[in-house]
C-alpha cells in the first residue's frame, strides 16, 4: 500500500510553498522556494492522478447499482483498473528519495586509457558526443580545459555542463568507454580495441566543500598544447595542487583570474566526489543496485564500429544505431539507464 500520511504531507508542503509563492517570499527565500517548488511538482502531479483514479474507482462502483449506468460504469471501472497499476508505478518512482546532487551542472572529464593515439581520438569522439547531445538537451557546455594530442585527439578534457536535469542524466556516463575498430593510424585495415575514462562530477559549490587556503598551492605556467593556436603564449595557465589529497588541477585559458576560477571549481567537484563515494561505500547495499554509483575503473560500454552496435555492460542494452549515438542522440541510452537505475532502488524499497 502506498503510505497515505506521506502523500498528504507532500501535498501540504507543495500547497504551502505555492502559497508562499503568490505572497511574494523574501528575496533571500526565492530561491530555496523555487527549487523546492519544482522539485515536489511532479510528484504532486503523480499522487493527483493516481487518486483521480481511485476517486473515479468508487464512483463507478456507487453506479453499478442503477440498471441504466450499469454498463457504463462498468466500461469506466475496466479502464481505471487497467490504468491503476501504471499509475502506481509512476508514482512509486516519484517518491523515491532523491539524489541530493542531481539539479547540479555537471563537471565532464575526459582521458584516453589503453591505446595510445587511437585512444586520444576516440577520447576526442566522446568529447564531441557530449557536446552534442548536451546541445540537442539545451545545456551550455562551457570547455574548461583542453590539451590535445599531435594527430588532434583528446589527451584531456574538462568540461562544465550546465541546464535542468544535467548531473541526473550524465551521471551514469562515469566509467571506461571501449571502442572497436579500425584506426585512422592503421594502415593494415585491423580492428584495433581501445579506451577513454570518463568522469562525471557533480558541482559543488563553497558552502558544500571548505578549503583551506594552506591546503591548497597554486602555481602560474606557460600553457602547452599541440602547436598554433592551440598554445597560450603568455604565463597564465593555472596549476592548483591539493596538498592533503594530492590533486591537481590545471586551466590554460587566457585569463588567469578565469583560470583560477575553473580550477577551484573542478578541485572543489572531485573533492566533492570523493565526499559522495565515501558515503556510497559505506551502503554497500545501495551501491550494488545503482547503476551510476560508479567504480570508473568498471569498463561499463563498448562502441563496435564494424557491427555499427553499442553495448552497455550494466544493463545488457545493446543498440544497432552506433552512428546516431556517437553524434550525440545518448536519450535512448540514459533513458534505459535512469529506468534500471529506479527499477532496482524500487525493488530494494519493496524488500
Amino acid at each position: 500500500m502506498l503510505p497515505q500520511d506521506r502523500l498528504s504531507q507532500i501535498v501540504q508542503r507543495f500547497e504551502f510553498l505555492e502559497a508562499k509563492l503568490n505572497a511574494g517570499p523574501a528575496p533571500d527565500e526565492i530561491a530555496r522556494i523555487s527549487r523546492e517548488y519544482a522539485e515536489l511538482k511532479p510528484v504532486v502531479t503523480q499522487i493527483a492522478e493516481w487518486r483521480a483514479a481511485q476517486d473515479g474507482i468508487r464512483e463507478a462502483q456507487a453506479m453499478l447499482a442503477d440498471p441504466e449506468m450499469r454498463e457504463l460504469a462498468e466500461d469506466e471501472l475496466s479502464r481505471l483498473r487497467a490504468q491503476l497499476p501504471d499509475l502506481e508505478h509512476r508514482l512509486r518512482i516519484a517518491l523515491l528519495p532523491k539524489d541530493a546532487a542531481d539539479a547540479r551542472p555537471a563537471i565532464l572529464e575526459i582521458r584516453p586509457g589503453t591505446g595510445g593515439d587511437e585512444a586520444a581520438l576516440f577520447a576526442g569522439d566522446l568529447l564531441n558526443m557530449y557536446r552534442r547531445f548536451s546541445e540537442s538537451q539545451g545545456w551550455n557546455f562551457q570547455l574548461l580545459e583542453l590539451s590535445e594530442s599531435e594527430l588532434g585527439g583528446v589527451r584531456e578534457a574538462v568540461a562544465r555542463i550546465e541546464g535542468e536535469g544535467v548531473f541526473a542524466r550524465l551521471k551514469y556516463e562515469s566509467g571506461v568507454h571501449r571502442v572497436q575498430r579500425v584506426p585512422e593510424t592503421e594502415s593494415g585495415g585491423r580492428i584495433h580495441t581501445s579506451a577513454a575514462t570518463v568522469a562525471v562530477l557533480p558541482e559543488a559549490e563553497e558552502v558544500d566543500i571548505d578549503i583551506p587556503a594552506g591546503d591548497i598551492r597554486i602555481d602560474t605556467m606557460r600553457a602547452s598544447g599541440a602547436g598554433g593556436q592551440h598554445v597560450n603564449t603568455t604565463d597564465s595557465a593555472v596549476r592548483i595542487t591539493h596538498l592533503p589529497t594530492g590533486i591537481i588541477v590545471t586551466s590554460s585559458e587566457k585569463s588567469q583570474h578565469q583560470n583560477r576560477a575553473n580550477a577551484m571549481a573542478v578541485l572543489r567537484a572531485r573533492l566533492y566526489d570523493l565526499e559522495r563515494s565515501r558515503a556510497d561505500a559505506e551502503r554497500a547495499a545501495d551501491r550494488r543496485s545503482q547503476v551510476g554509483s560508479g567504480d570508473r575503473s568498471e569498463r561499463i560500454r563498448t562502441y563496435n564500429f564494424p557491427q555499427g552496435r553499442m553495448t552497455d555492460h550494466r544493463i545488457g542494452l545493446t543498440l544497432y544505431a552506433l552512428d546516431r549515438i556517437i553524434a550525440g542522440d545518448l536519450g535512448e541510452t540514459t533513458d534505459a539507464l535512469i529506468a534500471h537505475d529506479q527499477a532496482a532502488r524500487l525493488a530494494a524499497e519493496l524488500e
